[in-house]
């Protein structure tokens, strides 16, 4: 059976992506036939369909989409069966596997996650990897001790994919959220997400002229890195946590180690590519429990297969606000 697919193909030209026809004799090997239903555009994805930046794929053709989810079509694998509801995100699909930029998809079951009851697989999607990565982000911070008591909690990228997610998901459990962004337009659609408190990203951006600020964080959901992520270490109360999951304005940093040594900080690195299946679970079952669905609704955008290429170009731009699902069928 014929499926349309996102294809990427590399010629004397470079790499070319094109809304292409294909059957599922063209699928790689796997346990796993899902029909997919969404996909989402993550900024791994943007730096793929832009030239496939840092050599991300190296297998030609290549059907990009780090994310998707779908229903089973088939199974050679007794945890799933025909009709049930699955969500992938990670395991290197869409980067070194094909992945969800395609009505099909072909997988190893390990890498499959069951949809939470609750969760529609559109909504699943509007979460998708970034989001995914918002949610592991509080875990972490959770699993640290951080509670809506201990102060506030700054979200630095806070209208993009995983700082959208945060926010919303945040301020739904009772935290005091300030949103950190560059742009003021966006002060109105955080403080509908739930931010309390706007943080412009020029106060961050700069150094501080020293290590160790006013305590005035509790935690941190930090997306963008490099000199943001060194001047909010120095501005974490005693014992704070700041989940880094994100490199938006870098992946260095130069920053003092007082903060760690004096305040006890916690930097914690958020993976969500390998993730054990059980991480995975607890994850999804927090986003249905704790995500505000009308939230979620809010902050989201919806685009075809063929409108991609040019949405890539937007997310690497910092244009797209909160999330952008992919509708593979359409």
């Amino acid at each position: 059976m014929s499926f349309n697919a996102l294809l990427m193909t590399e010629g004397e030209d470079g790499v070319v992506c094109a809304v292409t026809e294909l059957t599922e004799d063209d699928l790689p090997e796997g346990d796993v036939l899902v029909d997919v239903e969404f996909s989402t555009l993550n900024y791994k994805d943007g730096m793929i369909l832009n030239g496939n930046i840092g050599r991300l794929v190296r297998s030609f053709p290549h059907v990009p989409g780090v994310d998707f989810a779908g229903t089973v079509e088939h199974s050679s694998d007794p945890r799933y069966k025909a009709g049930d509801k699955v969500v992938l995100t990670g395991w290197r699909v869409g980067e070194a596997h094909w992945g969800g930029f395609a009505q099909k998809a072909q997988v190893r079951a390990d890498w499959l996650v069951p949809l939470p009851e609750g969760l529609t697989t559109k909504q699943a999607m509007a979460v998708g990897t970034a989001g995914f990565a918002a949610v592991f982000a509080v875990l972490a911070l959770e699993d640290h001790g951080l509670a809506p008591e201990k102060g506030p909690v700054l979200v630095t990228g806070a209208t993009g994919g995983v700082g959208s997610v945060a926010v919303a998901m945040l301020a739904k459990m009772g935290y005091t959220v300030a949103g950190s962004t560059g742009q003021a337009d966006q002060a109105d659609y955080l403080r509908d997400l739930g931010c309390s408190e706007i943080v412009t990203r020029a106060s961050l951006a700069e150094p501080a002229g020293r290590p160790l600020e006013s305590e005035k964080w509790a935690g941190c959901v930090d997306a963008v890195g490099g000199s943001t992520l060194a001047r909010v270490l120095g501005q974490m109360q005693y014992r704070g946590s700041v989940s880094a999951c994100g490199l938006a304005a870098g992946a260095s940093m130069e920053c003092s180690v007082l903060p760690f040594l004096l305040r006890g900080v916690n930097l914690l690195g958020i993976d969500t590519v390998m993730q054990p299946y059980e991480n995975r679970v607890r994850a999804w079952q927090r986003v249905a429990e704790d995500l505000p669905m009308e939230k979620l609704e809010a902050m989201t955008e919806m685009c075809g297969l063929a409108d991609l290429p040019e949405n890539a170009k937007r997310i690497l731009k910092g244009q797209i606000r909160g999330r952008l699902v992919i509708d593979v069928n359409v």
